[in-house]
């Protein structure tokens, strides 16, 4: 088990800003990584943040259990199995740093032309859904299992076809949940055939894991206190917010 004190100086809120994200609040918990990384590796954060994400997962899968999304499920997941795969393959050639500039970059424009199109916002349940476009789904279903292999980043991808659905809140915070809650258990095999997670990251998760809880059901009850009608506007500004800081996190990889 770690023991630095400055590692739970930075891990503590960034496991919070990820009970945030699984009780509804989507994206914020992407700092998590680059947070814990000012103290650890980039594959120890990570290596820790796993078995907290499958924690929290089942606090918030069985808080929206009730409302999901099927349709968008059956489409999406097959291709995440797919993009997990390629980032276990591709883990050795890809650059960190290439992928999150490019998710980056696109949830940052994503956001900012929903935000424009939509900026005498109604009420989430009456805006009008955009085309299904399966396609779409596949193609970012598989980006978002490649980028939460390879760097937890797979929230953007993810938005970027589901958010134009025009979904009601809870059947989007819980359509979102059941993704990401399947996906993180398929990343579990890939990680173990890399050998990240170790005792030491295990032990170290388990000591985080009463806050993950704590900080899922706060974001659960927080969420639901946010009006329908300003939801999806605090999601974009959140998707904005997370895009930029991985396009500044990847373009500094780049450079140094």
């Amino acid at each position: 088990m770690l023991t630095d004190p400055f590692f739970y100086l930075v891990a503590i809120p960034a496991v919070i800003l990820l009970g945030l994200t699984k009780g509804g609040f989507a994206g914020i918990g992407v700092v998590a990584v680059p947070m814990m990384t000012l103290a650890v590796s980039p594959v120890m954060a990570a290596s820790i943040i796993l078995p907290i994400l499958l924690v929290q997962d089942v606090v918030s899968v069985w808080s929206f259990r009730k409302t999901w999304d099927k349709a968008i499920l059956v489409l999406m997941l097959p291709a995440a199995a797919v993009g997990i795969f390629l980032g276990w393959a591709l883990a050795a050639l890809v650059e960190e740093a290439a992928v999150e500039l490019a998710v980056g970059a696109i949830s940052v424009v994503f956001a900012l032309q929903r935000l424009w199109a939509e900026r005498a916002l109604r009420a989430a349940d009456s805006i009008e859904a955009g085309p299904a476009r399966p396609w779409l789904g596949v193609l970012c279903g598989a980006t978002a299992g490649f980028t939460s292999q390879i760097a937890h980043a797979g929230g953007p991808p993810f938005q970027i076809y589901v958010l134009p659905r025009g979904l009601p809140r809870d059947v989007f915070i819980g359509t979102s949940a059941i993704f990401f809650g399947v996906v993180n258990w398929m990343k579990v095999p890939a990680y173990l055939a890399l050998g990240q997670l170790t005792p030491q990251a295990l032990a170290t998760a388990g000591v985080l894991l009463p806050l993950a809880i704590a900080s899922t059901w706060a974001g659960v009850w927080l969420v639901r206190r946010v009006p329908a009608e300003g939801f999806y506007k605090v999601i974009y500004v959140l998707l904005v917010l997370v895009g930029g800081k991985l396009m500044f996190d990847g373009a500094r990889g780049l450079l140094t």
